[in-house]
């Protein structure tokens, strides 16, 4: 009788131990399951834009859009000319890129209401990582 309840002890005791086990991967597992941050608008464009123009770029102006878009003009660090760009999460586009047909498709339907043309040769808005 006495081997018996040391068989029904091992057997509580390793199934206290798979139930701690079980709760600390379940914890480990909620704990990196846990979305990183998401970059910020102004930051995302910036990040894009250097992907695409170089080290050097850099954001001019900005102003948001519809949803997660940013609309703005980008240059390079030294030159004077600027180029329009739309900004969205999986794509950037600019407006001397060869499709301009998509181009203003594509800065119609998010930013109606921005500029055509910069408004001065220094307008800059404040644009994190730029």
């Amino acid at each position: 009788m006495a081997r018996r309840l040391n068989v029904q002890r091992l057997m509580l005791v390793m199934a206290a131990l798979v139930l701690a086990l079980g709760g600390v991967c379940a914890w480990v597992i909620y704990d990196n399951a846990r979305p990183a941050p998401q970059p910020t608008a102004g930051e995302r464009a910036v990040r894009q834009l250097r992907e695409q123009r170089g080290p050097e770029a850099e954001v001019r102006y900005a102003e948001a859009g519809r949803g997660r878009a940013l609309c703005g003009y980008a240059g390079v660090r030294g030159q004077a000319t600027a180029v329009a760009f739309v900004s969205r999460p999986n794509r950037i586009l600019f407006s001397d890129d060869p499709m301009p047909v998509e181009f203003r498709e594509v800065q119609q339907r998010f930013c109606p209401t921005f500029l055509s043309q910069p408004s001065a040769p220094n307008s800059v808005n404040s644009v994190p990582g730029s």
